[in-house]
């Protein structure tokens, strides 16, 4: 029951037919509350279906959960920028055909940085990403596995991929700002 033409069935298997959009998770919230109506969604992809009324808290908690489940690395699909490439499969990073050897942590943030490309992150951000929401350490923390995979990267000249955004933390960048 969308405006215009097209319906919420048919928006959402567009986005799940889209190679570059079909790993969006997508919650439908609507009137609907036949059972051929929540059949419908979920078959065409919809990762949850809510029928209104419904709470905010409740809708929270569902979102909460498919982010959970809709992990940027649960595709089993090479990441590739530039010479770089994280295989979530084997676990394995390689630096033009080479294996870099890192370890859980910095593989990790790595997927994470490979995943969302282009975008800048505080260091509370990444360490809720790459750490969980539950942990406690510094924020500091990410200042130092910053820098150990910076040392692994440099001598495969990527490095410079792991950029300090002044004021705001650390985005993941093929694009090289002049000076």
């Amino acid at each position: 029951m969308l405006p215009g033409d097209k319906s919420g069935i048919d928006f959402c298997r567009l986005l799940k037919n889209d190679e570059l959009l079909a790993e969006i998770p997508v919650i439908m919230l609507t009137a609907k509350s036949e059972e051929d109506s929540k059949v419908h969604g979920l078959d065409a992809g919809a990762d949850d279906y809510m029928t209104k009324p419904f709470s905010t808290r409740e809708l929270i908690s569902r979102i909460k959960a498919v982010l959970r489940r809709s992990n940027a690395l649960s595709s089993d699909k090479p990441i590739e920028i530039g010479n770089l490439s994280l295989d979530p499969k084997s676990q394995r990073v390689t630096a033009a055909g080479k294996v870099v050897d890192v370890g859980p942590t910095e593989y990790r943030l790595l997927a994470f940085f490979m995943s969302h490309p282009e975008r800048a992150y505080t260091r509370t951000q990444l360490l809720d990403q790459v750490w969980g929401g539950n942990v406690y350490i510094e924020d500091r923390t990410i200042d130092v596995h910053i820098k150990r995979l910076r040392t692994l990267l440099r001598p495969h000249q990527c490095d410079t991929l792991i950029q300090t955004v002044r004021g705001t933390g650390y985005r993941f960048s093929s694009f090289i700002e002049p000076i």
